[in-house]
């Protein structure tokens, strides 16, 4: 391959990671179906912190399940909730993207949820530790719209990350 045919190949390639406003898109945010634009969306407002935003693309209809918090078949107000409390507790928030992976009506990403606490968070008090958190959320899509929402979490690691020592009482100080 010559210089420029490499050249035009590079710029070729970049020009598929290009956001409109010149901006580098990760790999994982191309999307082509429309189930993967709704959750790229979703992740794309809560990492700007916009809750109203990220449950704009929530049905109202919902069935959540967030199994560190033992929540089965809960609706919209679970994830608004839940939501809201990550971006209260962790004002810093910062939300890395691992993969994206559709296969149909269904999406799964595998995220990181980074920041340092400054309230309150599932029953951890304020200590102002730093969180580095490993999840998986597992959305079914129709439409524009998810209808069915699972969420994984180690909760040993977040207790871990939040230095509660004793996990029958989380409040200690």
């Amino acid at each position: 391959m010559t210089r420029s045919a490499g050249l035009a190949f590079v710029e070729t390639f970049l020009s598929v990671f290009r956001l409109k406003d010149g901006q580098n898109k990760t790999k994982e945010t191309v999307m082509t179906s429309s189930s993967g634009q709704t959750i790229e969306a979703f992740l794309n407002a809560f990492r700007l912190k916009d809750v109203d935003a990220a449950m704009a693309k929530i049905s109202d209809q919902v069935k959540v399940t967030i199994f560190p918090m033992k929540v089965q078949n809960a609706g919209k107000t679970v994830v608004a909730s839940l939501l809201n409390d990550i971006v209260t507790a962790f004002p810093d928030l910062l939300i890395t993207v691992h993969h994206l992976t559709t296969v149909g009506k269904v999406v799964v990403a595998e995220f990181k949820l980074e920041g340092t606490q400054a309230a309150d968070f599932l029953g951890a008090i304020n200590q102002e530790k730093h969180l580095d958190l490993d999840t998986a959320w597992r959305f079914t899509v129709e439409g524009d719209q998810v209808v069915a929402l699972e969420a994984y979490w180690c909760q040993n690691q977040l207790y871990r990350r939040l230095a509660i020592k004793r996990q029958d009482e989380v409040a200690i100080v």
